[in-house]
């Protein structure tokens, strides 16, 4: 019997040991769910999907850009700029030393009106704002030479009329250029 029971108890301390050590990467968490080539968010709850045709990341120097819209003419457009970019990681909104964190970012709603396309809406919402504290974060999970994966969420301040937008579960996983 006592044999049994340890048995038992090496079982479940072995199982456990395998159970956490198969959560997500605690430097760059999981890679999200958007399709290959879009970014993909819920904004104030609704979902937003940008399109491949016009949803990119680029490298230069240590910033990395990741940036997509949904096109036509009522448009939803992401930015994200890691200002530190050093591969797989977590990099912050707002907060450190300055209150700039290690990345900057936008959401944007444009409006076209046909009848005068010339003179769009636009509305546009950053961070990190006034105050430097942590609004989000971005979460880079799998990088290669030719496509990037990754997560974010954060709170962006329309500066304007002084309102905000939670973008929330959004994720991205598209192909470098």
């Amino acid at each position: 019997m006592k044999t049994i029971k340890f048995i038992c108890v090496c079982f479940l301390v072995t199982t456990s040991f395998f159970v956490s050590s198969c959560s997500s990467d605690d430097d760059g968490g999981g890679g999200g769910s958007a399709a290959a080539g879009t970014i993909t968010a819920k904004v104030g709850g609704s979902s937003v999907t940008t399109v491949n045709i016009a949803t990119f990341a680029n490298q230069v120097g240590p910033i990395m850009q990741i940036q997509g819209n949904t096109g036509g003419t009522s448009s939803k457009a992401f930015v994200l700029n890691i200002m530190t970019y050093d591969g797989v990681g977590t990099y912050d909104i707002g907060g450190g030393e300055f209150g700039l964190g290690q990345a900057n970012v936008s959401y944007v709603e444009t409006i076209v009106d046909l009848a005068n396309p010339t003179a769009p809406d636009i509305k546009t919402w950053s961070a990190p704002f006034e105050g430097g504290e942590k609004v989000g974060e971005i979460q880079v999970s799998e990088v290669t030479e030719t496509y990037i994966k990754g997560t974010f969420q954060f709170t962006a301040k329309n500066t304007n009329d002084g309102s905000t937008k939670q973008i929330t579960e959004g994720s991205f996983n598209i192909d470098l250029d």
